[in-house]
């Protein structure tokens, strides 16, 4: 009896210390594994996508497009409804919507008057101009918050400039209309040929999945095209299709919901429409700002290793990785090839995404790197902010040193003179006038 209740014991406490260890290696230790199984892909993916999600960053985010959202929902409509009436097919447009928005079809009836308001007041003597400006630049403004969120999220500083983002923005609500006007054409031209034949279930069972895939498709061009960098369209597939997923049951929570909510008409009356509104817009950022997390967390996998150790960096060995990236950086330009992108010093030496993107944004701050062009237009590609024969190792590790405001404090100088002398003189060294072209790494250069 004693045996079988110390083998339970035993059992027990083999369990709990394995348990205790598989928490830790989901929660942070997956990050110093270097393996390449599926199982550990899996466990960054899901601790990455986790972690971003929790963000309070991307949480104000969603609120933040929510609100924008909210200001451009009549003109962006008043667009899409005036590009319609130029086809004849408005009607057809409001039917689309009213499936898409899951609120009741008298509350956004109540909508499409003010967008029939919107634009007879935008085509009317001086508010022509006036209605025409302002309804561009909220759909200008609520695109170019979506890309800065999205950006944010890739680690991306660099934006479209104005030109793109008027060409670009308004292109993508001129097509909107029309792709709307085109699907819905297919499927009644798909109904109307399969209406007396054996396919018709067939038809109607893809039909039904038609939304899903539409917005699969959707949210797939959306991680792949607003980000303003190189995204594989592998990875916006995945993070498309469990997006699609999510959405499609989101609207299917919010149409039902609408039965169990008759409280919010006794509150809110005629307005009870604008919470749910709210909260679905609010969800589908949500939604959406994940999907563009899984997408940046499945293409950089690889390159998030030491995760928790980038966090607790010390200030020399920072210094180290900013000085070696350097150095990479100015040889490859005096060999007089093509300069590198940080996804490429990532990829080519293994060095973490994260801590890439830091110190060459440190280096090009501090005037030691300038940003060009790359084969992608979308990816910034650095090299050498001056002539290599000027940049020593002194210089460089000078500006590092220098850079930001100092000298602020009143009296600092006189009461510390001796202390400040002592600090001064230590950071002079003759071993660092040597040029950073001339530093040695340890494999073949010519290779770099």
């Amino acid at each position: 009896m004693k045996k079988t209740g110390s083998k339970y014991h035993s059992l027990v406490t083999r369990l709990r210390r394995y348990s205790i260890r598989l928490w830790w290696y989901w929660l942070g230790g997956v990050w110093n594994d270097t393996r390449s199984g599926w199982y550990v892909n899996l466990a960054k993916t899901v601790n990455l996508s986790v972690r971003s999600i929790l963000d309070t960053n991307l949480q104000q985010k969603a609120a933040a497009l929510t609100f924008n959202t909210m200001l451009a929902l009549v003109p962006t409509l008043a667009m899409i409804f005036a590009i319609g009436r130029g086809f004849g097919f408005q009607n057809i447009i409001e039917s689309e919507i009213f499936n898409f928005i899951p609120v009741k079809r008298e509350e956004l009836s109540n909508v499409f008057t003010f967008v029939d308001s919107y634009l007879a007041q935008s085509s009317e003597g001086i508010f022509v101009g006036v209605g025409i400006l302002f309804l561009l630049w909220t759909l200008i403004s609520l695109l170019s918050n979506v890309e800065d969120a999205f950006n944010h999220i890739w680690g991306i500083n660099k934006k479209r400039n104005f030109y793109r983002k008027m060409t670009d923005y308004i292109s993508i609500f001129f097509i909107i209309p029309i792709l709307i006007i085109c699907t819905n054409g297919i499927k009644l031209f798909v109904l109307t040929m399969s209406s007396d034949t054996f396919l018709s279930p067939i038809v109607e069972a893809a039909l039904d999945i038609a939304p899903t895939i539409l917005t699969w498709m959707a949210f797939t061009l959306t991680f792949v095209l607003v980000p303003y960098t190189k995204v594989k369209v592998k990875y916006a597939l995945l993070s498309g299709f469990l997006c699609a997923i999510v959405f499609q049951m989101l609207q299917w929570l919010m149409v039902s919901g609408q039965i169990y909510v008759s409280k919010y008409n006794a509150i809110y009356g005629s307005f009870a429409f604008l919470p749910l509104l709210l909260i679905w817009i609010y969800m589908s950022w949500q939604v959406c700002l994940a999907g563009v997390v899984l997408t940046y967390s499945s293409q950089n996998i690889f390159r998030f290793n030491f995760r928790d150790n980038i966090n607790e960096i010390s200030q020399r060995y920072m210094t180290d990785v900013t000085i070696v990236v350097l150095t990479i950086v100015a040889k490859r330009f005096d060999q007089q090839k093509s300069p590198y992108t940080k996804r490429d010093i990532t990829e080519r030496y293994n060095i973490p995404i994260r801590l890439v993107g830091a110190v060459i944004d440190h280096l090009v701050d501090v005037k030691l790197l300038s940003g060009v062009v790359g084969k992608d237009d979308r990816e910034t590609a650095y090299q050498p902010a001056f002539d290599l024969q000027h940049l020593t190792l002194r210089s460089a590790k000078e500006r590092l040193r220098n850079w930001g405001k100092s000298g602020f404090i009143p009296s600092m100088q006189a009461k510390f003179e001796p202390t400040m002398h002592i600090i001064h003189k230590s950071y002079e060294t003759q071993v660092d006038d040597i040029l950073i072209k001339n530093l040695p790494l340890n494999f073949n250069e010519k290779e770099i």
